[in-house]
């Protein structure tokens, strides 16, 4: 694709994101889109953002677990920015009319104390420059219609990124065997779904030694103080106005959401 086009596709994203209104998917008008094509779409979108004022404050990787690529059709990681514009805090509620499509990923969260470089991280590496690790909900949103994604969709959509919120427990990754660390999802008091830090590519940490080698090919760090999410440990979970979602994950407390 050119420039030019590339720069259209992302503005296209831009206005959805702040209309709250779905697009046809990219890849049912250009047959010949790339992966490529799709994060330098990304990029353009994420640099109205940053224009507008918002500024990066982590990264997320995106399909790391077989139940969410089963239900996207999506079958290998992608990554998207964080942006402190959406940054919720736990407990607060979120509104459903600056939302599409939205559902929730209970995942862990890692936050930097180092700044990590690939290609060539390992998941030890990964750990040692981890300062906490910390219960999470990222709220996923397609701005293409219906969610019918490709993985060149979602890449460009920023790997589908809506909102997230953080727990208040900071969890030792030294101390707790991340792959083994339990999850259980609640909404409205039941149990929706389960899941345990291995479903993130085998081990959270492997997963952020992904997106690490993945950034450092194109020239990108991860940074110390930066939030990075690691995955969705479950399917994902539809969310209506009026639900109330807690995240529960074994050393590392709970996060809890409502929606509004």
């Amino acid at each position: 694709m050119d420039t030019q086009l590339i720069a259209q596709l992302g503005d296209e994203l831009y206005d959805a994101l702040k209309a709250c209104k779905p697009i046809v998917p990219f890849t049912d008008r250009y047959q010949d889109i790339s992966i490529d094509d799709a994060y330098n779409i990304q990029q353009r979108m994420i640099e109205r953002r940053t224009s507008a004022g918002e500024k990066i404050t982590g990264k997320k990787i995106g399909a790391t677990s077989a139940a969410v690529q089963n239900m996207l059709g999506v079958y290998q990681p992608d990554f998207g920015y964080l942006l402190d514009g959406m940054f919720i805090e736990e407990g607060q509620t979120i509104p459903m009319d600056e939302m599409i499509a939205p559902r929730a990923e209970g995942e862990i969260a890692f936050i930097l104390k180092r700044d990590l470089m690939g290609p060539g991280l390992t998941p030890a590496e990964v750990l040692r420059a981890t300062d906490c690790v910390m219960a999470c909900f990222e709220i996923v949103d397609s701005r293409i219609q219906d969610w019918r994604i490709k993985i060149q969709d979602t890449v460009a959509d920023n790997a589908s990124c809506g909102v997230y919120a953080l727990g208040s427990v900071l969890g030792d990754p030294r101390k707790l065997d991340l792959g083994l660390c339990g999850m259980v999802v609640e909404k409205n008091g039941q149990v929706v779904a389960t899941g345990a830090g291995a479903a993130a590519l085998g081990h959270p940490a492997n997963a952020i030694a992904w997106l690490g080698n993945t950034l450092g090919r194109r020239g990108i760090g991860l940074k110390a103080g930066e939030v990075i999410l690691s995955g969705s440990l479950a399917p994902l979970i539809p969310v209506q106005k009026g639900d109330h979602l807690r995240c529960t994950i074994a050393g590392m407390g709970h996060c809890n959401i409502r929606f509004g």
